[in-house]
């Protein structure tokens, strides 16, 4: 448990920079990190069970989430990086998405639940490369397609323990936003998944006799203390190098960080 306590410090250290830079609260590097850890714990003489491993992972990457996205939200907000009148109306709907999410999770199996993160990953990966040569404009969608893109953003977001800037980010980008408003929507919208999703899993996690000690629910608390003790930190870093490198820079930033996270869940 000591050994996974400090291994998170520096998790959420990483965790917390990826937040700010690219408002996707560090869910993408939290859950194959966890899924490495977790295993070592043990309950008596016995290995944790396979079947609570990828739940407690992106149960407790959520829970840290909602620390770390508050911490980069805010630096945006100080930074006009976040357009309200079109940020509000999503986040109601992104947060049912993500409960609904944390319930799904629970009834889906280990092999289920990390063969859907996986693939998740390749897509995004996928279409952030492509995306990086198209410079068109596109008009936003309509406020009900906005809703509906929320709330499936939501539950993908929940069903793979992240923020959901991931898909926030590219999606609105794709229609033309400024990628630095994109940025700051996701990491708003990121906090509301990270809260109710999380909630989910503690709820859905309670009466599971296969957790070990120190679980609230999914959320295993050693590790969540070790990742949101550094990553609110770092976070406000990751802001300032977001309002300073070039959009094209961002871009392929974000682009080969999915693609390295999608090529370790699938040779894993």
């Amino acid at each position: 448990m000591l050994f996974i306590f400090i291994s998170c410090i520096f998790l959420g250290a990483l965790a917390g920079f990826l937040a700010g830079l690219l408002g996707i609260g560090g869910g993408l590097v939290v859950v194959p990190a966890l899924v490495y850890l977790l295993p070592q714990l043990g309950i008596g003489n016995d290995v944790l069970s396979a079947e609570v491993i990828m739940p407690m992972a992106l149960a407790t990457s959520l829970s840290a989430i909602v620390m770390t996205s508050s911490s980069a939200a805010f630096a945006h907000h100080k930074n006009n990086n976040i357009p309200w009148d079109l940020t509000k109306p999503l986040m109601f709907i992104v947060a049912f998405g993500a409960l609904l999410g944390a319930f799904i999770a629970d009834h889906l199996s280990a092999q289920a639940l990390t063969s859907f993160f996986a693939g998740a990953v390749i897509v995004l990966a996928s279409y952030m490369l492509v995306s990086i040569s198209s410079q068109r404009s596109r008009e936003m969608p309509s406020k009900a397609k906005l809703q509906v893109i929320s709330l499936i953003t939501g539950v993908i977001a929940s069903l793979m323990g992240m923020a959901g800037g991931a898909i926030l980010v590219p999606v609105l980008t794709y229609f033309g936003m400024p990628l630095r408003h994109c940025i700051g929507i996701a990491t708003v919208c990121g906090v509301m998944v990270a809260l109710f999703g999380s909630l989910g899993y503690i709820i859905s996690g309670l009466d599971n006799q296969l957790l070990p000690a120190w679980s609230f629910g999914y959320v295993y608390l050693p590790a969540l203390l070790g990742i949101v003790l550094t990553s609110s930190l770092f976070a406000p870093v990751g802001v300032k190098f977001a309002a300073k490198l070039p959009v094209t820079t961002l871009k392929k930033v974000f682009a080969v960080f999915l693609i390295l996270v999608a090529m370790k869940m699938i040779l894993a």
